[in-house]
């Protein structure tokens, strides 16, 4: 790991985005709340969340850090402009906070990974052509680098 014990604390914040991929009938079954292993966007969210907290336990030299906020939220998105059936998308977005040495897209993207995996795996028994897309920390905030927004 990166020693970070001379840099000081200083609030910091990264947001990241991605989305799952799918096609009509499987985004209509989590739509409905009608796939069979439950609520997906509940039980994703909280996945989510989960994989941002657990983030220095799956990444090998990342720190562990006192996060404040952790929030992800999921939104349905109907009618991608596509050239083959995935027309229609879960999108995830996560924010994280701490006050630390170091930042957190680490975490936030662990957080939009874990969820999207999540609304994978409980939608495979419906559609296996559904798609992890575009996971990427979208703005970060603090630390010596600044500010910093996805053009």
């Amino acid at each position: 790991m990166v020693d970070v014990s001379d840099k000081p604390p200083t609030q910091r914040s990264a947001t990241a985005r991605g989305r799952v991929l799918m096609n009509r009938d499987t985004f209509d079954l989590v739509k409905q709340d009608r796939i069979k292993k439950g609520n997906v966007l509940a039980v994703a969210q909280i996945a989510g969340i989960q994989g941002a907290k657990s983030c220095s336990q799956m990444i090998p030299l990342c720190h562990p850090l006192n996060l404040t906020k952790v929030s992800v939220n999921l939104r349905l998105i109907e009618d991608i402009p596509s050239d083959d059936l995935l027309c229609c998308a879960v999108e995830i977005e996560s924010v994280v906070k701490c006050k630390g040495e170091t930042g957190v897209e680490m975490e936030a993207l662990s957080a939009v990974s874990v969820a999207a995996l999540t609304v994978f795996d409980m939608c495979k028994a419906v559609s296996k052509t559904m798609r992890i897309d575009g996971v990427r920390v979208v703005e970060k905030l603090g630390g010596k680098s600044g500010h910093w927004k996805e053009g």
